[in-house]
Formats: structure tokens, C-alpha cells, sequence
């Protein structure tokens, strides 16, 4: 396998667990959330749909979100099925631009992100953005749990 095959298939493989555990989400809960600060279920999942297409552009334009406008934004909350298909297509895009960079890119180019100090080699960056997911994967199995809905078995 090629560097750029793994971390596709890292982001698949958090994806497939992602979807798992979103089947779980049902409408009764869309809104529930653990305190008046925290996120909702359906926010969760719309910012890290959301997220990834942003972390496809900052790499596009290696860094610089100046102007960026979200497709998400003002668009109203309806399903978690919903969130998934608008996701879809910016989602193929992003997977599609990653399968283009070849190893010595992965570890040549830099993602600079001055507003928030932050400086990465691409393939770092792209595993970050992966980690992202995952972060509020296991975020979402909390939710379930402290909301006490059965949660997916998502370590298959």
C-alpha cells in the first residue's frame, strides 16, 4: 500500500465507524445535548461533515481560509440522513484530491495556519483532520451513554 492508500483508507475506516454509530441517532435525540453549552447530536455530526470540508480547503489553499464561506451555512437542521447525503459529493471531492499527492508531497508541502499558529507537513495535516473524526466519534458514544441509548459495538 502506497502512503496515500493508508490514509485514504484511515478515513474511510473512521467514516464506516462514524455512520455506524449516526445510525444510533435517532430524531427523538437530534436535539439532545449534555448541558446548555454543549452541541447537539445533530451538531456534532453537521461539524465534522462540516470540518472535513473545510480541512479540504485549507489544504487546497495550504492554509489560508480567508473568505471561506461553508456550503452549511444558513442551511436549516433536518435529519442526520440529511446531513450525510449533502456531505456526499464534498466528501468524493476530498477523498479524490488526496489520492493525487504522491509521497514526496505528503511530506513536502506545508499547511501554514497563522491564525492559529499552527505549521504541517500535508500528510500530517491529513491524518489530523482523520483524528478530528474521531475525537467526536468517541464525543457521540458519551452522548449515547450519558442520554442511555444502546450504543453501536463500532470496534468490530
Amino acid at each position: 500500500m502506497t502512503q496515500t492508500e493508508i490514509i485514504i483508507l484511515n478515513f474511510e475506516e473512521v467514516r464506516r465507524r462514524s455512520l455506524k454509530l449516526w445510525s444510533c441517532i435517532t430524531p427523538e435525540i437530534y436535539s439532545w445535548k449534555p448541558d446548555a453549552k454543549a452541541e447537539s447530536f445533530i451538531e456534532v455530526v453537521r461539524h465534522i461533515l462540516e470540518c472535513e470540508h473545510r480541512f479540504h480547503i485549507i489544504i487546497e489553499q495550504r492554509g489560508n481560509i480567508a473568505g471561506y464561506i461553508s456550503p452549511w451555512k444558513d442551511r436549516p437542521y433536518t435529519s442526520v440522513d440529511d446531513e450525510i447525503e449533502f456531505a456526499k459529493p464534498y466528501r468524493y471531492n476530498f477523498l479524490e484530491a488526496i489520492k493525487k499527492f504522491t509521497p514526496e508531497e505528503l511530506g513536502t508541502i506545508e499547511i501554514i495556519r497563522a491564525e492559529v499558529h499552527q505549521r504541517r507537513k500535508l500528510g500530517d495535516y491529513l491524518l489530523r483532520a482523520a483524528y478530528h473524526e474521531s475525537v467526536h466519534t468517541g464525543q457521540l458514544l458519551s452522548y449515547l451513554r450519558i442520554a442511555d441509548v444502546d450504543r453501536p459495538k463500532i470496534w468490530d
